[in-house]
């Protein structure tokens, strides 16, 4: 076997290459070592240095986060190892148009900071699912959330992380997938179970910087190594693999030549793969559901020091959305100039020589960049980067997923469970799902497809759109009650699953092979049925709402945007069962119980579960809470912020302008 991969001119029968000897010299491994020795070094600082023993100092950091820090944890939090695989993948595959999907985001921070999570604020809530609580009253509505928010960060959040994660480990390091996933998750819960969301925000903060300047070394090497951007427009549309016929079948030159619009992000709406009206408006729904009401985005949020960090961390994140562009996408594009036969194969039986996968290997082409472009010690800084996007993504994960499960779940089991208890089921809950990932592994690596970036978004377009509905109409109008939204979510949830399910049946098709999917159920667009599983949504929960009773204003102040800033007392719609559970639950426990072993005693004070301080008074409580509830600013930061977003919105317009 070869032990390189040369440009495109790589014989088509060449063995893939011995990439396990790529992380072997003394160079890589120690800068790999010093990243995890950095890493556990800040978690476990950070774990010192803030309060764990509380439920909002373990879910939310004490409230207490500096604008820089939050927004550098929502960037890292967003761009996963997935991101380096599926994006750079797709813009292989067929160019530039798949970076609007991140430069979405830049218009919906904006939305997150100045109309969510002001209301989020003002509701008191710590999770998403209590919001609905608040917002609509019952438990149906918190409990599904819950439930369904769980599951997605297993089924898409947790599984694409390690699939793409999985990649940079089998081809850099030659380790066990089994073995290398479980090193990676139990170092990332080591921390996220110990020390909360503060050790997840600092750990994020020094994995955006790793990740951001490994990402940018290897950027500047790619434009040296293809001659320039010039030099890169023009041999990107010449990247054609060598072998294009072969295993009885006849193969349309669109399968393998690079689409005629692979730098412009408006395409086709009819015949484009992603169609402008769907990338505006279908890819706005899903991302109003990602950036405003997922709980792992707005955890970070409802942190921060005041409204004006809030908003702050909001314009860093959407100025960092920028980068992907220029540090995956265009790399991913440059490694098909680069290595053509292997990236852009299409004749099954060359793809699986390559990259072990009949439906392509455009999932490789970050990876093979890193390994075969980058020097010593900086392909070891490269991998640390991919390593700090996936270890950065499932520690948030962990944390927002033991905060659903905590606060919305187990209350219900446990009506009166102590704040120590609380947190212990927290912690143990991250651990489940750590065990729950690891057992995962090999369904990610069985269903693995030719591109992923699709495969997480076509899975997001059947599922997100209702609840986006929801929120949307919840913060928006007043009018929309239980039963309205409750049915929207469940006529929503069956439409979804047709189409995601006869997906699964019939399969998504190929270039080669087609799909035999009903024109009915397959034939639009993901992202135009997202639009249509939208408005769908949106006829059902305004329908049955003003069929049915509304909900007095008394149990809505500050919790839908007409009556955010009304200061008369609300009347919470459970009020009653929600007194029973909060005196309930005590805040410490006695002395009695906090005593025991050694080992018992070692264990409560690596997890901070010791008692830290003496007990708050009543009136100290009463004002605890209404600083977590205040969303005041001062005048000149609230200007500066403002003309901040301002800027931010010209610069996202431009960039879709020009690149239109």
């Amino acid at each position: 076997m070869a032990s390189t991969l040369s440009p495109s001119s790589m014989a088509p029968t060449e063995e893939p290459p011995v990439v396990s000897q790529r992380i072997q010299n003394a160079a890589d491994i120690s800068v790999i070592v010093i990243y995890f020795i950095v890493v556990l070094a800040v978690g476990l600082w950070s774990m010192a240095k803030s309060n764990r023993g509380t439920v909002g100092g373990f879910f939310l950091a004490g409230r207490d986060v500096a604008w820089w820090l939050m927004g550098a944890s929502l960037f890292a939090t967003n761009i996963g190892s997935n991101h380096f695989v599926a994006m750079a993948g797709t813009g292989a595959a067929s160019g530039i148009a798949v970076v609007a999907i991140l430069w979405n985001a830049m218009f919906m921070v904006l939305l997150l900071g100045w109309v969510f999570v002001p209301i989020y604020i003002k509701a008191g809530v710590m999770t998403m699912p209590e919001y609905l609580r608040k917002r609509f009253g019952g438990k149906r509505l918190q409990i599904y959330f819950s439930v369904f928010s769980l599951f997605i960060m297993l089924v898409i959040r947790i599984s694409s992380s390690i699939f793409s994660g999985a990649i940079f480990i089998q081809l850099a390091l030659g380790l066990d997938i089994n073995l290398a996933v479980f090193i990676l998750l139990a170092t990332t819960a080591l921390y996220t179970v110990a020390g909360g969301l503060a050790s997840v925000i600092y750990t994020d903060t020094v994995q955006t910087v790793i990740m951001l300047v490994g990402s940018l070394i290897l950027m500047g090497f790619a434009f040296a190594e293809v001659g320039g951007y010039e030099s890169f427009t023009e041999k990107y549309m010449n990247a054609t693999p060598s072998v294009v016929e072969g295993d009885n079948l006849t193969i349309s030159p669109k399968c393998y030549t690079p689409q005629a619009d692979s730098f412009h992000i408006f395409r086709d709406p009819i015949t484009g793969d992603i169609p402008w009206p769907g990338l505006i408006f279908g890819t706005t729904i899903l991302a109003i559901w990602y950036w405003c009401a997922d709980q792992v985005i707005v955890q970070r949020c409802l942190c921060g020091k005041n409204m004006s960090h809030v908003k702050a961390a909001c314009i860093l994140c959407g100025y960092l959305n920028l980068l992907p562009m220029f540090f995956t996408v265009i790399p991913g594009m440059i490694s098909r100039i680069l290595y053509t036969d292997m990236v852009a194969c299409v004749v099954p039986s060359e793809c699986v020589k390559h990259c072990g996968t009949a439906v392509g290997c455009t999932n490789y082409a970050y990876p093979t960049l890193v390994l075969e472009l980058m020097p010593d010690g900086l392909r070891g800084l490269m991998l640390s980067a991919m390593l700090a996007s996936l270890m950065s993504t499932l520690t948030s994960i962990f944390n927002s997923a033991s905060t659903l499960f905590t606060m919305d779940l187990y209350t219900k089991m446990r009506k009166k469970a102590s704040e120590r208890e609380l947190l212990i089921a927290g912690r143990a809950f991250s651990i489940v799902l750590l065990i729950i990932s690891i057992l995962w592994v090999p369904l990610v690596q069985t269903s693995q497809s030719g591109q992923l970036f699709h495969y997480i978004t076509s899975f997001s377009s059947y599922i997100g759109p209702p609840i986006t509905a929801v929120f949307v109409l919840a913060i928006l109008c007043k009018r929309v009650n239980e039963q309205g939204a409750f049915w929207g979510l469940m006529v929503g949830l069956v439409v979804g699953l047709i189409r995601m399910i006869a997906e699964f049946i019939y399969g998504t098709g190929t270039c080669l092979a087609p799909s035999n999917c009903p024109t009915i159920i397959c034939g639009v667009h993901y992202l135009y049925f997202a639009i249509i599983l939208f408005f769908l949504s949106i006829f059902v929960i305004l329908g049955i709402s003003f069929l049915t009773k509304p909900i007095p204003d008394v149990h809505l102040y500050r919790l839908c945007w007409s009556l955010w800033n009304n200061t008369e007392e609300r009347i919470d719609l459970d009020a009653e069962e929600e007194t029973q559970e909060e005196v309930s639950r005590a805040p410490r426990e006695d002395a009695a119980e906090q005593s025991g072993g050694c080992l018992k005693r070692a264990c409560s004070l690596f997890c901070g579960l010791q008692d830290t301080g003496p007990k708050l008074s009543k009136e100290e409580e009463e004002a605890l809470k209404e600083k977590f509830s205040d969303t005041s600013e001062k005048p000149l930061w609230r200007n500066v912020v403002n003309i901040n977003a301002i800027l931010l919105l010209a610069v996202a317009i431009f960039a879709h302008a020009y690149f239109a």
